[in-house]
């Protein structure tokens, strides 16, 4: 299991560091700390991470995706109006198919 995940760990280590994420660079690491894992995965990884901030994604864990943590709101139109009336509507259609699901005329415990 440890194997598994030297890969990541190894990805952490450059990221703590402030260095570009490689495949040599986590190969490396994984080297020195005498971990056998194939190389492809080592790649697989650097490729995924390419051009990514891993210290935000982290600070980003729980917060939904990749939404800002701070005023998850929708971003205003151009116009800098309300947001469009179709999500609205979107929304609605959503209530209305969640209260037909009630009368169906049977109940779970029925």
């Amino acid at each position: 299991a440890s194997a598994d995940l030297a890969p990541a760990y190894a990805a952490l280590i450059l990221a703590d560091d402030g260095q570009e994420i490689t495949a040599d660079k986590l190969t490396k690491i994984m080297d020195a700390a005498d971990v056998e894992v194939e190389p492809i995965w080592a790649s697989l990884l650097a490729k995924a991470l390419e051009g990514k901030n891993v210290k935000e994604l982290l600070s980003n864990v729980g917060s939904g995706g990749g939404a800002p943590a701070v005023g998850g709101g929708p971003a205003p139109a151009a116009g800098g109006g309300a947001p469009a009336p179709e999500e609205k509507k979107e929304e609605e259609k959503k209530e209305e198919k969640e209260e037909s699901d009630d009368d169906m005329g049977f109940g779970l415990f029925d």
